[in-house]
């Protein structure tokens, strides 16, 4: 089932997530509907605060980036096919010289902005069984997760820009958190009035 999108200025996008356990209700198909959910929005990841639930749970699927002819041959393979569940995350350890890239978000549409991140991550999770993982990623895998794994913290890629850059913004996150935007998937808007 296609889930609503939480837009930008809704509570639950700024709320640290908490940890979860196995026996969480129907989460086989939580884990289906937010797939589904993501591949409608040709997103290659999703939080679950992005859905309304303040819980540790994100996936990504960066096989959309693998197209990407600036990237290299061997760049295209990693990120074709990659797809996983993270469960309770915690990064561990990011280093490396700082990197920027073009971002966007579900919940932000329509905006797009260079956020600094470091090339190399190491994460500790349970994947979609429970099983413990302790994995190191870099380059574009790495910054999705970053993406994602900011979600379950409360953090947006808009909390990671300039002052200057967040004033120039302010109208268009107003716009988005009371709807007026169009978008060619379902969105929930914290700032929409109800309608009677």
């Amino acid at each position: 089932m296609i889930l609503p999108i939480v837009a930008y200025g809704d509570a639950v996008l700024k709320k640290k997530a908490k940890d979860i356990t196995k026996d969480y209700p129907n989460f086989e198909g939580l884990l289906e509907n937010m797939f589904e959910t993501m591949y409608n929005a040709y997103g290659v990841g999703l939080a679950a605060p992005q859905i309304g639930l303040p819980i540790r749970l994100f996936l990504v699927d960066t096989t959309p980036f693998s197209e990407d002819e600036d990237l290299s041959k061997e760049e295209q393979k990693a990120l074709n096919g990659f797809k996983r569940v993270f469960i309770n995350a915690q990064i561990v350890e990011e280093d490396g010289d700082e990197w920027a890239f073009n971002e966007g978000c579900l919940s932000i549409p329509d905006v797009r902005e260079d956020v600094f991140r470091k090339p190399n991550i190491t994460i500790e999770y349970l994947d979609e069984n429970f099983n413990a993982q302790k994995e190191s990623f870099d380059g574009l895998i790495a910054r999705v997760i970053q993406h994602e794994y900011d979600h379950i913290e409360g953090i947006l890629f808009t909390d990671k820009l300039s002052s200057l850059k967040k004033r120039l913004l302010k109208g268009r996150l107003t716009n988005i958190s009371k709807g007026k935007i169009n978008v060619d998937y379902r969105m929930r808007f914290p700032g929409q009035k109800k309608k009677r």
